[in-house]
């Protein structure tokens, strides 16, 4: 980060990253890699970290750090819910540094501890640029540095979640650090543990493996799993299970709550189709969903629910459904003459690429063809979403 590498950076903020990758001969003095960093970094802040947007002294990391990196919305939602005034706290596998970041404004002292000197020294920088002074940075194995330090509020955690060929793994003990190797010391070390997983691992599974769970938050965004948080506390009596749609209202039950709820199945579809969010799915509260909402089930492996009255405040998709369709070529070209139409395919025999390229239809267009299956029937149905969630 030389001077003219930072005054050619400021001087071409609206260049394309790609193109000023193959110009490095022409300005032997200037990082173009580091260059064409930033001006990556600055493009995702937009949507990803809005914070950073009018930061032009903020340095980015490489492209992979920030794509695992926390989203503004997700760290400070941790910071929020697990975070107090005055917490002293610990995230030993910083990264970015985003949920560092967010902790520091909330809570009264952050250690954030990475191994990578580079974003160490990124982190360093960015501190200052962002006055933040209660952020104290290390650089090192972070298990090292927890034997030898003293004791925390809260630990956090974001193992990498890549193995040595660069693939990506899921189970704790495929991630590194493996914290399931490292438990009792992460125990001692915090009054509180809290584990940031793959959205894609099985909650059964790591509850058990972790113990002590006393909440798991499921975060979505648009209907996409973001995060799957663990917190991690002694003496838990329950499991709270948090499906949160972040910047809607958050559908929170227990285990025991959604084992004693009941579930009504239907004996024909209604006017109106329901899709749980991602978060929901993920979380699996599917008795509990028809029995608050007073949706009827379709199936019981399908997750889709009906009801003949528009349920405004579903956690979810809601769909209109015009009639029946028969899922034929046929059937499909007299409803659907531009052949164009979104395939949804849920306990269905097929995919819905596959279902699509039968159909003859091409993506786009209004109309949705859901497909899904009823008392072992497969079936089909012409419908339009219903647009009123953020």
């Amino acid at each position: 980060m030389n001077q003219a590498t930072i005054d050619f950076l400021h001087g071409h903020a609206d260049a394309d990253p790609i193109k000023l990758l193959f110009q490095q001969e022409r300005y032997p003095d200037v990082d173009m890699r580091f260059v064409a960093e930033q001006l990556e970094g600055r493009r995702q802040a937009t949507t990803k970290w809005p914070m950073l947007k009018e930061k032009p002294d903020f340095y980015f990391p490489p492209k992979l750090n920030c794509e695992q990196s926390s989203s503004q919305m997700t760290a400070e939602y941790k910071a929020v819910h697990f975070a107090t005034a005055g917490d002293t706290i610990a995230d030993i596998t910083g990264g970015m540094g985003i949920d560092s970041i967010a902790f520091a404004r909330k809570c009264a002292k952050v250690d954030y501890c990475e191994q990578d000197t580079h974003l160490v020294e990124l982190m360093q920088h960015n501190c200052k640029i962002l006055t933040l002074e209660n952020i104290d940075c290390h650089s090192g194995d972070c298990i090292k540095f927890l034997e030898a330090g003293g004791h925390y509020d809260l630990i956090f955690a974001d193992p990498a979640r890549r193995d040595a060929h660069g693939r990506k793994v899921t189970a704790f003990e495929d991630c590194s650090p493996n914290l399931l190797k490292h438990k009792e010391l992460l125990l001692e070390r915090g009054g509180r543990l809290l584990v940031k997983a793959s959205p894609m691992i099985d909650l059964t599974a790591a509850r058990q493996q972790l113990g002590d769970v006393a909440e798991i938050h499921i975060l979505s965004r648009h209907g996409e799993c973001k995060e799957v948080l663990f917190y991690c506390k002694p003496d838990v009596a329950t499991v709270i299970i948090h499906c949160v749609l972040l910047q809607q209202d958050d559908f929170c039950f227990t285990l025991e709550d959604e084992s004693s709820a009941r579930t009504e199945y239907c004996t024909k579809v209604g006017k109106y189709l329901y899709e749980p969010d991602g978060a929901l799915l993920k979380g699996g509260p599917f008795n509990l969903i028809g029995q608050r909402y007073r949706l009827a089930k379709l199936s019981r492996n399908s997750h889709l629910y009906t009801s003949d009255n528009l349920v405004q405040n579903f956690p979810g998709r809601m769909f209109h459904v015009i009639q029946p369709i028969a899922l034929n070529r046929k059937g499909i070209q007299q409803q659907l003459p531009d052949k164009k139409a979104h395939v949804m395919c849920r306990n269905y025999p097929i995919g819905a690429a596959q279902l699509q390229q039968q159909l003859g239809l091409k993506e786009g267009g209004d109309m949705f063809i859901i497909a899904t299956t009823i008392a072992k029937k497969p079936i089909g149905f012409l419908c339009e979403r219903i647009i009123n969630n953020p």
